[in-house]
């Protein structure tokens, strides 16, 4: 069966920058900013407050995890907060380990946290089909998987970044299905939750080639074509057309970095008559020709 939730991960490329234990006692604040990466805490002991990427603070307890798919900015801190002027950072004590807040106090709480950083060019649009954060309580299985992914980062072994870039993936998938879709903001877990929209999804995701119209789409959901698109829209959060079009455009990049296939090869396999057709699809969209990306070109990139 199409899994179109196992497509975006695996397009994104997943690859660690870095993992760590944190201990934290006392109280304590730590504020960073990140590039934009994928961020994950999973709490071993203990509690804290984190909101990565912005938005109200999270109550973390012992087994939870956090994952934000896109954090640019990460505030974590003991619970209670502490007063704003307390500002922390994380204090090295090696082997992967790191202490916040009282130096000689007992810890009152064991965190792993990573950083990992998305190979994929097109990894704003798809972290942008993702929820923008995924709290997930009493899920043993993402705290085995935070762990044997902190461990295999901090070993030198043989095929070390395949097996990491594996394991990230896992990670990612076991989170977004574990979340819960309720609350999940507008994106593809929100719209693979709805089963009339899910037939849709995986239709695009089968056969980028056919020539889907938003009433062909619409009938793979069982909806009237307004109907469908409203409730793609609103669930989605892209038009059903603008989702084809991002979802062909992310497929012929990969194509086309890949230099195994022709233009006019591609451009049948992602659902354009002519060559010529999709090359002014790409040139629209991304910015250069289906060439020039091929060929690396990508200086000219707004």
């Amino acid at each position: 069966m199409i899994d179109p939730l196992a497509d975006v991960v695996s397009l994104l490329q997943p690859s660690m920058r870095f993992s760590k234990q944190v201990i934290g006692a006392g109280p304590w604040r730590v504020h960073r900013s990140d590039p934009g990466d994928l961020f994950y805490c999973v709490v071993l002991e203990g509690e804290c407050l984190s909101s990565p990427g912005g938005g109200a603070p999270i109550h973390l307890m012992a087994g939870d995890f956090l994952l934000a798919p896109s954090a640019r900015d990460i505030v974590a801190s003991s619970r209670p907060a502490p007063p704003l002027e307390v500002q922390n950072w994380p204090v090295p004590l090696g082997e992967g380990v790191f202490r916040l807040g009282e130096a000689d106090a007992v810890p009152n709480v064991r965190m792993l946290i990573g950083h990992c950083h998305f190979e994929s060019s097109d990894a704003a649009l798809l972290v942008s089909l993702l929820p923008q954060r995924i709290h997930v309580r009493g899920q043993e299985r993402l705290a085995m998987l935070v762990t044997l992914v902190g461990e295999e980062s901090r070993a030198d072994r043989p095929a070390r970044d395949m097996v990491l870039a594996r394991l990230l993936e896992v990670l990612m998938i076991e989170a977004l299905r574990a979340s819960g879709t309720a609350s999940a903001s507008p994106g593809l877990v929100r719209g693979l939750a709805d089963p009339r929209l899910a037939n849709a999804i995986r239709g695009m995701h089968g056969a980028p080639d056919r020539a889907w119209t938003v009433a062909d789409l619409a009938s793979q959901a069982a909806l009237s074509r307004s109907a469908f698109f409203e409730r793609f829209r609103r669930t989605v959060g892209l038009a059903p057309m603008a989702y084809l079009l991002a979802w062909r455009m992310a497929l012929a990049k990969r194509m086309l970095r890949n230099g195994t296939s022709r233009v006019a090869d591609i451009a049948e396999r992602v659902g354009y008559s002519s060559a010529s057709t999709f090359s002014a699809a790409f040139t629209r969209r991304i910015g250069m020709t289906p060439t020039q990306y091929a060929q690396g070109d990508r200086s000219v990139l707004p």
